[in-house]
């Protein structure tokens, strides 16, 4: 079973990629965010015309997620649990029962915080708390679940080009790397780092000053699996050539493959 997360940052303007990727790789189910589509524009008919089931929780110009699914699923739950009255659009929550097993993955979209100092990464900080909670309650379940999407944290200095250019930036604060920690300590495994030590292995890449070019790009991109998931796992993969595509996001998909 292949499970995907991707911000597509703009799923409108990035239609013909979505459309390619799906056919090319046929994921069972794919978490967007940044769709930056209210849910009755979203346009969700070329996608179900290749057999799809489409579920979005949308917010005009900003933000956004969906799933995108082989099947659909038993249940959708829209918004982050315990913070009902977040106005933003930043979360998505999918249960699944395939062959037997409940499976439950949800596509988020994490605030970014900056600038500094503001308002904007009290936000960040309030939204992981209210993750770190809604998390451990799901992992009392002991179901196989994955908390994928745009995290918008940089977990160590290994997971991105130059570490020294971000020690300013909310993605790479102290405050959301120990969050991070937080969530991986409650028995959560980051997929990608369970299957590589490499260095140099990203998921974004900006769109200024040649950063794809360079190869100057962070991973923040991540797929947290529960131990129940995380028994299941049999590859990684990052499809960086999608960043080479025609009108790119500055984001690739991230993939697991469950056994």
């Amino acid at each position: 079973m292949l499970i995907a997360t991707w911000n597509i940052n703009g799923v409108k303007a990035r239609l013909d990629n979505l459309l390619q990727w799906l056919d090319d790789r046929s994921p069972d189910i794919l978490c967007l965010q940044e769709i930056k589509s209210v849910d009755e524009q979203f346009p969700a008919e070329a996608i179900t015309a290749r057999g799809y089931h489409v579920e979005t929780h949308g917010q005009k110009g900003f933000n956004g997620v969906a799933l995108v699914s082989k099947t659909a699923p038993d249940t959708v739950a829209r918004g982050l649990p315990g913070n009902e009255d977040d106005p933003q659009a930043r979360f998505i929550e999918g249960l699944w029962t395939i062959g037997g097993r409940r499976l439950r993955v949800a596509s988020i979209y994490l605030p970014n915080g900056n600038p500094l100092g503001t308002e904007k990464f009290d936000y960040k900080l309030r939204w992981l708390a209210h993750l770190e909670a809604h998390a451990a309650r799901r992992l009392a379940e002991e179901e196989d679940l994955i908390l994928a999407g745009d995290y918008n944290i940089i977990p160590e200095p290994e997971d991105v080009r130059y570490p020294e250019a971000w020690t300013g930036d909310a993605l790479f604060q102290p405050e959301s790397r120990a969050a991070w920690r937080r969530l991986l300590g409650l028995g959560f495994t980051d997929a990608v780092r369970a299957a590589t030590a490499d260095e140099r292995i990203y998921s974004f890449w900006d769109y200024q000053a040649g950063a794809w070019q360079k190869n100057n790009g962070i991973r923040i991109d991540h797929l947290l699996l529960s131990p129940e998931a995380a028994a299941r796992l049999a590859s990684v993969g990052i499809d960086k050539d999608v960043r080479s595509w025609e009108k790119p996001s500055d984001h690739v998909p991230v993939m697991v493959q469950l056994g």
